[in-house]
This record gives C-alpha cells, structure tokens and sequence, in this order.
C-alpha cells in the first residue's frame, strides 16, 4: 500500500474523532453557562472558567489525535467521576436527588463522543504506517484543517 493510499485510509477516522471532539468540547462550553446570561457568566463563574480550561486541552487531540489520546483518556476518567462526585457531594450541599442525576447524566453522556473518539483513534494506530504516540507528527500527510 503506498503512502497517499494509506495517507486516504487515515483522513475518514481522523475526521471522525475530530467531529467527535468538537461535539465534546461545545458540550463543555455549553453545560458551563448560566441559564439567562450564558456570556455573561463567564467572568465571575468559576465552574464556567473550569470548563473553558478543559475544553482548551482538548485542542491537542483534536490536532493530533494520536499523540494525544492520553487527553481523551483523561476527559473519560473525568467523565466517570462526575457520578461518585455527584453522588457524594450532592447531599452534603443539600442539591435534590433529581438535580443530582441530571449533574450525573453530563458524565454519562459526555464519555460517549470520548470513548467513540478513543476507540477510532485505536483503530488508526493499527493501521500499516500508522504513527504511535512516541513518533513525531508526520507534516506529509494533508488530513484536514488545523494539520
């Protein structure tokens, strides 16, 4: 298999964990506003700022999927500790059990995109020519904006 031919196999899952992430990182921002004033917030909310911080570290895998997996593993350790995290601190600060499983749902569904993106980044690894995380980021490869 040449090169080009290879360098085509890659775009399509590249492309793929890169919507994936994308999705991720706008449910990151969005969850962290406030209901009536969504830009507004972003000053003095801390849980807000948080968000725009975890959002900005996934910018390495949506450049570089590969390198930097380790980030989607990270989003999806996260993602797992929203619920003991819930579930724990929500009574102690007094929230309704019914608000806890909706704070509870973010984790959930947040390691959805994480491990679909995770499991194709898996699958372009394998491929013949693939780079792994220790090689540097091949610059012949045209995969998309942002490479």
């Amino acid at each position: 298999m040449t090169e080009t031919t290879q360098g085509s196999e890659a775009r399509r899952p590249l492309r793929r964990v890169r919507l994936l992430l994308v999705l991720f990182v706008a449910g990151l921002l969005i969850s962290g506003t406030y209901q009536d004033y969504p830009f507004m917030a972003y000053g003095t909310d801390w849980l807000a700022f948080a968000h725009i911080v975890i959002a900005v570290a996934f910018w390495g895998p949506i450049r570089d999927p590969v390198r930097n997996v380790w980030v989607i593993e990270f989003g999806m350790i996260a993602c797992a500790l929203v619920i003991p995290m819930t579930l724990i601190a929500g009574p102690i600060r007094g929230i309704p059990f019914g608000w806890q499983l909706i704070d509870t749902s973010f984790g959930i569904v947040g390691i959805i995109p994480l491990w679909l993106a995770r499991r194709t980044i898996r699958r372009i690894m394998q491929m013949p020519g693939a780079l792994t995380r220790d090689e540097p980021a091949r610059t012949d490869l045209n995969l998309g904006p942002g490479t």
